[in-house]
C-alpha cells in the first residue's frame, strides 16, 4: 500500500484540468426487480451489497466494465468520514460502486491489471427526507449487526444510490482503498452529492461491529499523495471568463 498511485486523494478543483473527452458516464441494467436477492454483509470493515453481473458500465469509459459490488465509507458523531475529500472538505459518507474490466475472466483476475478496475464514487450528506434507495440497504443493516453476518436484500434501482447527473465527475487513476491496495482503478467521483436524512445517517455508523465488538465507525483511509498524478474534471471547474466588477 506504498505506490505513487494510492486512492484516496483530495479533489482540488483549482488544479483538476477540464478534459471534454469525458463523457457522461453509462449504467446499464443497474434496475433490478423485486425477485432478484442480493446478498448484504458485514465484513469488519464496511457493509457490502453484492451485484449481478448484468449491472454494466457502458458509457464514459473507453471499454466494458461490469459490477461486482458496492459498499460504504461513513464516519462517527463526532465527525464525517469519506475517504475523497474535495478542497480538502471531507463528507459524511461516500458510496463506491466496485467494476471490473469485462476483457478479464473475473475481479480478482482483473484486479491485478492496470486496467483491470473502475469504481464510481459518490459523497452522501444530510439532507431533509428520508432517501428510498438508501433505506433499501440501510433497514437491514441491524440483521447483520456481528461480522460475518449476511442477509438477503430484494432487489431495486442500484442507479438510485448514485447521483442523477451522470455527466459531471473527476477522473483519476489510483487504487484500492484497502490492502492489496492494487493501483488499478480508474476513479469517478461525481460532484452532485445523495442526501440521506439525519436518522439514517445515524443508522450508518451506530450498527454495524466490527471484530472486537466496538461499533464500525470512521472507516476510511486517510488521504493519499498525488505523486504528480492529474485529476481530469468532466466540466469546467472554474469560470473561463473572469467578470471585471460593476
Amino acid at each position: 500500500c506504498g505506490g505513487t498511485k494510492q486512492s484516496p486523494i483530495n479533489v482540488d478543483t483549482a488544479q483538476a484540468t477540464f478534459s471534454p473527452d469525458l463523457r457522461p458516464i453509462q449504467l446499464s441494467g443497474y434496475s433490478l426487480p423485486a425477485n432478484k436477492q442480493l446478498k448484504l454483509k458485514n465484513n469488519g470493515h464496511t457493509v457490502v451489497l453484492e451485484l449481478p453481473e448484468s449491472l454494466a458500465l457502458t458509457g464514459g469509459y473507453a471499454q466494458q466494465y461490469r459490477a461486482v459490488q458496492l459498499h460504504l465509507h461513513w464516519g462517527s458523531p463526532t465527525g464525517p468520514g469519506s475517504e475523497h475529500t474535495v478542497n480538502g472538505r471531507r463528507f459524511p459518507a461516500e458510496v463506491h460502486v466496485v467494476h471490473y474490466n469485462t476483457k478479464y475472466d473475473s475481479f480478482t483476475e482483473a484486479m491485478v491489471h492496470p486496467d483491470g478496475l473502475a469504481v464510481l464514487g459518490a459523497f452522501l450528506e444530510v439532507g431533509h427526507g428520508e432517501n428510498q434507495y438508501y433505506h433499501e440497504i440501510l433497514k437491514h443493516l441491524l440483521e447483520i449487526q456481528e461480522v460475518g453476518q449476511e442477509t438477503l436484500v430484494p432487489g431495486f434501482n442500484i442507479a438510485g444510490l448514485l447521483p442523477a447527473n451522470l455527466k459531471l465527475y473527476f477522473h483519476y487513476n489510483g487504487s484500492l482503498t484497502t490492502p492489496p491496495c492494487y493501483q488499478t482503478v480508474k476513479w469517478t467521483i461525481f460532484n452532485q452529492t445523495m442526501l440521506l436524512s439525519h436518522h439514517q445517517m445515524s443508522m450508518l455508523f451506530s450498527s454495524l461491529r466490527t471484530d472486537d465488538d466496538k461499533l464500525l465507525q470512521s472507516n476510511y483511509r486517510p488521504v493519499q499523495n498525488l505523486h504528480g498524478r492529474r485529476v481530469l474534471a468532466s466540466f469546467q471547474t472554474t469560470p473561463s471568463v473572469k467578470h471585471a466588477p460593476g
